[in-house]
């Protein structure tokens, strides 16, 4: 099929491809939501074994407490992506009179290091949560780190925060931006299928190319009204 009749099928069809992108535009912007702010922040620290954990004799104190603040930090880590993190995290909330469920902190919740630095990230929908929600980090990642290093002999990492949590405003996802037109282009897109399909079954002829289609003679033409 020539390009030429593919324009001709939009100009006889026109209506069929404009209506369903109409609709989509119409019904897209009718439901329309402008995408809630969403705050993120994060949180460095470092964190080594306790003061009074003895070295072993005949090495290097500093170095080996230098490995170990890596070991704990990448175990730190791994807890803050654990579900149990987010409902100790939970749980030291509602003793402070705020309550996220565990489920809501999972989702929100993300760490990284960087050798013996910890990041731990948090983002939510409310940036007035955020200092109340580190402080409840803070103090978990604090009291209750001995559970999680058994290494230690019970004793509890020291784990310290370098600096406040900065919260900056996220940008809406690119799937938000784009709604609205991605819902156009879906409209156009079955319009040109059913400009396609109503060609394909029209019944009339319209012009010689459908009776050459058919393989019938053309013995002549009626030219259309001159304007």
């Amino acid at each position: 099929m020539e390009l030429l009749e593919y324009l001709l099928i939009a100009r006889r069809w026109w209506w069929l491809i404009v209506l369903p992108a109409l609709v989509a535009g119409l019904y897209g912007a009718a439901t329309y939501r402008r995408p809630a702010p969403t705050y993120s922040a994060s949180v460095r620290y470092t964190a080594g074994q306790p003061s009074n954990l003895a070295s072993s004799p005949g090495y290097d104190p500093n170095y080996y407490r230098w490995l170990t603040s890596e070991y704990i930090v990448t175990g730190l880590k791994s807890w803050v992506q654990t579900g149990s993190f987010a409902d100790d995290v939970s749980g030291e909330l509602a003793a402070r009179g705020k309550t996220i469920s565990a489920d809501a902190l999972r989702g929100a919740l993300g760490a990284d290091n960087a050798r013996s630095i910890l990041v731990v990230s948090y983002s939510s929908g409310d940036s007035t949560d955020v200092p109340v929600i580190f402080d409840a980090i803070t103090a978990v990642l604090q009291k209750d780190n001995a559970s999680v290093f058994p290494q230690l002999g019970g004793l509890a990492a020291v784990v310290q925060p370098l600096d406040p949590p900065g919260v900056v405003a996220v940008a809406p996802s690119l799937r938000a931006r784009l709604d609205l037109p991605l819902k156009l282009a879906v409209g156009l897109v079955v319009g040109l299928g059913l400009a396609l399909l109503a060609h394909y079954f029209d019944p009339f002829v319209r012009d010689r190319r459908d009776l050459g289609r058919l393989g019938l003679p053309v013995l002549g033409e009626i030219p259309g009204r001159q304007r």
